[in-house]
């Protein structure tokens, strides 16, 4: 049950915020800017490339990883070579994840490595594994782990994960989707993936992601009240919900991803999510069953002291196209309020396909964040 009365009483928040997440969200875009400058410290942008690689393919844990290899791959367009390599194991812990990189991998190739962690041994030894292979290396991860020494001796590059003074306790620790540690890894990533010249990310776009995600965190933060917080009216409203994310847009895709991984992993929700106009068949069953709002109405003898309220579907529009043009949002619309389905619909102020992405993924972790803290997870 989400307690609401939490979402404006801004202390309460602070103290159930044990894992730190209000603050990594509220950071984001200082994040980015000391991202940013480490990754020219580094030499990201003093490198001179001989061309595209031929793949680009991206190793590294948990939902930051895998949404960051999501975001580039958009980013860099059709018939992209991003690749995310997929770790296997027995538990999801540092030294029982492996990775492997595919048998066509060679000299043309290039391998990031994005961890909040950096003591992964198969990380280490997947580094070595590029250098005799010949694929050039770039890391991301935090500084003074055993992965700087294994990029080093694979003649890598290696770029100090932007941290905090308190990722650096043991308490809280780093939670693989908070936003702070989806931008520490993001942002020298996009600086180099502008450099070799899969995508367009100058350091103009990306200060101007950090302005964006200062301007969505005052908008946003625990101060603001829920009638005019965005992220705290969609936490409220998805309560006792089953979100069904539908995005539409090219940059809106890896923003519906990366919230349905952050509603699992940060508030325990589970969450779908699809792409219009394909959603609309793909869901459409979905919204007729038992989870529309009209298959159950409410029972005037229920009791609503010791029966919890029912479990319906409620759809969450994410959108980066301009309302001018062509659009499945009013076919959206149409379907979900035939199957008496309430909509929740985010788009972004106009600005850049940096700017608007950084805006839908702001928002939606912030309402990831409140979910979690009024529900208690």
């Amino acid at each position: 049950m989400l307690d609401e009365s939490l979402l404006d009483a801004p202390e309460a928040l602070a103290e159930a915020d044990r894992r730190a997440l209000l603050r990594g969200a509220a950071e984001a875009g200082a994040r980015v800017r000391t991202a940013a400058r480490h990754a020219a410290e580094a030499g990201v942008h003093g490198l001179k490339p001989d061309g595209r690689p031929r793949a680009v393919l991206i190793a590294g844990p948990g939902a930051a990883a895998t949404c960051a290899a999501d975001l580039l791959g958009t980013l860099a367009g059709a018939g992209s070579p991003v690749t995310r390599l997929a770790p296997t194991g027995v538990a999801p812990a540092s030294g029982a994840l492996r990775w492997e990189l595919p048998g066509w991998a060679g000299s043309v190739d290039l391998l990031l490595i994005a961890t909040p962690d950096g003591t992964e041994p198969s990380l280490s030894l997947l580094a070595d594994q590029a250098y005799r292979r010949g694929c050039s290396v770039v890391a991301v991860a935090p500084a003074a782990t055993p992965l700087v020494e294994a990029v080093a001796g694979a003649h890598g590059l290696f770029v100090p994960m932007a941290t905090a003074p308190y990722d650096e306790t043991d308490e809280p620790p780093l939670t693989a989707s908070a936003p702070g540690v989806f931008w520490a890894l993001l942002t020298p990533l996009l600086a180099l993936l502008d450099r070799v010249g899969l995508l367009t990310a100058p350091p103009e776009a990306v200060e101007k992601v950090a302005d964006r995600l200062d301007h969505i965190a005052e908008r946003c933060g625990p101060a603001i009240a829920t009638y005019s917080n965005p992220a705290k009216t969609l936490a409220a409203e998805l309560a006792d919900s089953l979100p069904v994310i539908w995005t539409e847009g090219v940059s809106a895709g890896p923003a519906g991803r990366r919230f349905s991984a952050a509603l699992a992993e940060l508030a325990g929700r589970p969450a779908l999510v699809a792409e219009l106009p394909e959603a609309l068949a793909a869901h459409n069953a979905l919204l007729a069953g038992p989870l529309a709002a009209s298959a159950d109405p409410d029972d005037f003898f229920r009791d609503r002291v010791e029966e919890p309220p029912a479990f319906h579907a409620r759809v969450v529009l994410l959108r980066d196209r301009p309302t001018d043009g062509l659009t499945a949002a009013p076919s959206a619309r149409d379907l979900a309020l035939s199957h008496d389905t309430p909509i929740s619909e985010l788009e972004p102020e106009t600005g850049g396909e940096l700017e608007t992405l950084a805006e839908l993924i702001a928002i939606t972790d912030f309402a990831a964040v409140y979910l979690a803290l009024a529900s208690g997870a």
